[in-house]
């Protein structure tokens, strides 16, 4: 039975009611309060049924048949949204604005917030990362994006030039899981976001002119960014419907103020995730995330996605560290404060916004009461920032919150004795009724003589004396029992002086529960007031949690203190990449990575395994390391600041829009030598192997013409083409470097370590037998290669340093039996006639040779 087939008139009123509220949230799944549950119906509980695993019932709604239904627990429906959201829908929340019990006729219910990817505000998003919602607004020219993370306030925008790619590429390597576009948009770009990037995509044109959230554009002059800011709004505020002014001013991202690359560097160099198991776990972010609080964490992730471009700002940071690495007994003071330092920014977005519990306030106390610590910390490492302590509103919540107090606002609890007089009062009471019940108990027992007699409570029945079935007969008319409740092995009676405590203890516990959750409520009201001067604070401790754990890191791992040049140089002496260093079991082999003003390409070869991908990763990432600011693992470094890094490594193809490795190989190269600038990194680890060998060959040597010629960006190109190395001779700032290796007994030994020079061999097939291929298989390609090798013999062939790297006792000295005969020979004893023979028999020789 679908919902819109029925015959709404002959619903019953509460259904009814239901359809109306449903009509508003077509996108959504309505999770609707029925007293203890959210009940779904029709379609909705099909879908969740199916996803949610819940047992599909029906209900009787006025129709001949009974409506499709399904239910969860209200208490416990954060996991159920969980599963429903992570598979891209949206839950609308609809609850009882009114208590049944004083309710007459249908109790009023209204959705009070959609939850969806990216307006979660709840504690089970990922603590270590944003979660951004976004918006897309086409102007037909260029597009504004402006981008929000609901949980922590913090707004972001840009204007993106440039084609429909460009657009996806910025959006894709944010991460964004959420996106609104305007109704004008290419429907192609809503296509490609939905299917090939799994983003839930809303189509609106609605847009913002709330007064309330003027201050979060107000400063800002472009209108094309204001127009877009107030689309997105509209959607937060549609979709959370609650006090948003957590939300911070919007701040203007500018490409040239941070070092540009796209999801696929991301990837690549696995900055924030490993290719293979998609874990942070040997990740970039993983090896420097030694932050004690959510914030460092999360500004760390942000600052590895988006480093600097300033070189003041990255300077600062360095002696920051420095600072801190010297000073390591403050630091260690430091690290004890932030561990009690919970998670500011999104607290204070819960306490605005309002779905808080008692547990949020006291999170709060606790971080605001190593506040003077920390700021006497800062003062004496003469940091640059000050944070405010908040004296006063620490003591407030000291005075008011029950350290023990429960999740629920509404089952009391909450507020410590000596704050309210008449809550004191109402408790007093409640007490002493209960004492009088326990003095009860005893009495009537002295009483009656029942042993087994014993006054209990429950919430349907109240307060009751409960006696087994084998001692009723022991009951006096005189004792003025009332029966209550038949059970099977007991009965329960009340009196009329029960009676009355019952009601005086329940009056007085309804009245203290009330009380509480209102003067929770007026607590709240004034923790909203240092919301603007907390998001300060929170900022302030990411930032110096995130320098501390640069300093760790360095000093844990001996990272060195980059020195940042104006000139076009990168020098990198004994450089290692800091995740394999520290997950390898072996030693790690230290690299120098050169290059002067004279070099802007190292063209790099060697066998496969031999650590090619590597050598090329780990200057990409000391780069970012260095423009964080944070140490490098490398003995010295000295480096400029780049603008933009491109990469292209590894091979894969998109199956999902059909195109293949080598298609996706030319459209990255194309996209980096079209937006790289000389002060660009590029990385291209065997370009061209997508394609035949002559067609790849001839493509790589153009794309380095171009780069030496055109772009003069600092390049790292690792090729097998081993024809490519002859550019040496023509490319004037290009040069040939290899890395090494050992033929030993017909087994290949990989020494990992870059000299100068090209070889001309990539050894394949012994890589192939270290991967365990049959033996009789490796015979016959030798053989193969063999026959080739005779078939293609280079008409010319250039001079290159030795693959191998080979002790004295090891090499084996080639005799020369020409050489030879020249050594024997003193041509001073010798007259012009025996000299002119000798000379003769000599070419004769070599003629016979060839």
């Amino acid at each position: 039975m679908k919902r819109l087939e029925v015959n709404r008139e002959k619903l019953s009123p509460m259904m009814q009611q239901y359809m109306e509220i449903k009509d508003k949230y077509e996108d959504s799944i309505l999770f609707f309060r029925l007293g203890d549950f959210y009940e779904m119906f029709f379609d909705d509980a099909i879908t969740a049924s199916r996803i949610l695993e819940l047992t599909l019932t029906g209900k009787q709604a006025g129709l001949e048949e009974k409506v499709p239904m399904c239910g969860i627990p209200h208490h416990a429906y954060i996991t159920y949204i969980d599963k429903l959201i992570e598979k891209g829908y949206k839950v609308a929340i609809c609850e009882q604005l009114e208590d049944p019990k004083v309710t007459k006729g249908m109790v009023k219910r209204e959705v009070v917030q959609v939850i969806t990817k990216g307006t979660r505000i709840d504690s089970n998003i990922d603590s270590k990362a944003n979660n951004y919602i976004a918006n897309i607004y086409d102007f037909s020219y260029c597009y504004g994006i402006s981008y929000a993370d609901i949980s922590t306030g913090e707004i972001n925008a840009m204007l993106v030039e440039g084609e429909k790619d460009h657009l996806t590429k910025e959006i894709i390597k944010n991460g964004f899981k959420e996106v609104i576009v305007n109704d004008t948009i290419n429907r192609e770009i809503i296509e490609n976001l939905r299917s090939k990037y799994n983003i839930l995509v809303t189509i609106t044109k609605e847009e913002s002119n709330d007064k309330n959230y003027e201050y979060i554009y107000k400063e800002i002059e472009d209108i094309r960014l204001v127009k877009t800011l107030k689309h997105l709004l509209q959607y937060i505020i549609d979709t959370k419907k609650g006090d948003l002014h957590h939300l911070q001013k919007c701040k203007i991202i500018k490409s040239s103020e941070y070092l540009e690359f796209d999801i696929n560097t991301k990837k690549n160099l696995e900055l924030t995730e490993t290719i293979r198991n998609r874990e942070r776990q040997y990740s970039l972010f993983w090896l420097l995330d030694k932050n004690k609080t959510a914030m460092g964490s999360r500004y760390l992730k942000k600052s590895i996605e988006n480093p600097l471009t300033n070189k003041i700002e990255i300077e600062r940071r360095y002696d920051l560290v420095t600072k801190l690495s010297t000073e390591f007994i403050l630091r260690e003071d430091l690290i004890k404060s932030l561990e009690k330092i919970y998670d500011l920014e999104r607290l204070t977005g819960r306490i605005t916004y309002g779905n808080l519990n008692a547990k949020d306030l006291l999170q709060l106390k606790s971080s605001l009461s190593v506040l003077p610590k920390v700021k006497e910390i800062l003062l004496q490492l003469k940091y640059d920032k000050k944070i405010e302590t908040y004296n006063e509103l620490y003591s407030i919540l000291d005075k008011t919150i029950l350290e023990d107090a429960p999740f629920s606002l509404h089952e009391g609890h909450l507020i410590k004795p000596g704050y309210n007089k008449e809550l004191d009062e109402l408790k007093k009471i409640s007490s002493g009724s209960k004492d009088f019940i326990l003095e009860m108990e005893k009495l009537e027992k002295e009483k009656t003589g029942i042993k087994t007699l014993k006054v209990g409570f429950n919430k349907v029945f109240g307060y009751y004396i409960e006696i087994s079935k084998g001692q009723t007969h022991l009951i006096k008319e005189e004792y003025g029992y009332e029966r209550k409740q038949t059970l099977a092995n007991c009965e329960r009676f009340s009196t009329p002086i029960l009676k009355e405590k019952e009601n005086i203890i329940l009056g007085a516990e309804e009245k203290i529960i009330n009380l509480e959750y209102k003067l929770f409520m007026e607590i709240r009201e004034i923790v909203k007031r240092y919301t603007q001067s907390l998001q300060k604070t929170a900022k302030i401790i990411s930032e110096i949690d995130m320098l501390q754990s640069f300093s760790v890191v360095s000093d844990t791992y001996k990272f060195t203190r980059p020195t940042l040049t104006n000139e076009k140089i990168i020098k990198m002496t004994e450089c290692r990449h800091p995740v394999i260093e520290q997950v390898m079991k072996d030693k790690y082999v230290t690299n120098d990575i050169i290059m002067d003003k004279t070099t802007d390409i190292l063209l790099i070869t060697g066998p496969n395994m031999a650590g090619k991908s590597t050598y090329m990763r780990q200057c990409a990432i000391t780069v970012i390391m260095a423009q964080i600011g944070c140490f490098v693992p490398c003995k010295s470094c000295t480096i400029p600041i780049f603008d933009k890094i491109f990469t292209r490594i590894g091979a894969s193809d998109d199956l999902v829009s059909g195109e293949s490795t080598f298609m996706i190989e030319m459209k990255e190269a194309n996209y980096a030598i079209s937006e790289a600038t000389e002060n660009s990194l590029i990385l291209f680890d065997e370009l061209g192997r997508g394609t035949a060998t002559y067609d790849g060959m001839s493509l790589a040597q153009a794309i380095l013409e171009y780069i030496h010629d055109k772009i003069k960006a600092k390049t790292m190109f690792s090729t097998h083409y081993h024809e490519l190395t002859s550019l040496e001779k023509d490319l004037k700032h290009l040069k040939n470097v290899h890395v090494s290796a050992i033929e030993e007994n017909n087994r290949l030994i990989f020494l990992h370590k870059v000299k100068s020079g090209a070889i001309d061999k990539s050894y394949g097939i012994h890589v192939a037998s270290l991967a365990h291929l049959p033996k009789s298989l490796i015979k016959r390609a030798e053989e193969i290669l063999s026959i080739y090798e005779k078939k293609n013999v280079k008409k010319e062939t250039y001079t290159q340093t030795s693959l191998f790297e080979l002790t004295e006792s090891e090499i084996e000295p080639k005799i020369n039996p020409i050489e030879e005969k020249i050594k024997q020979i003193n041509p001073l004893e010798m007259t012009p006639m025996e000299a002119l023979n000798f000379l003769y028999e000599l070419k004769k020789e070599v003629k016979e040779k060839k």
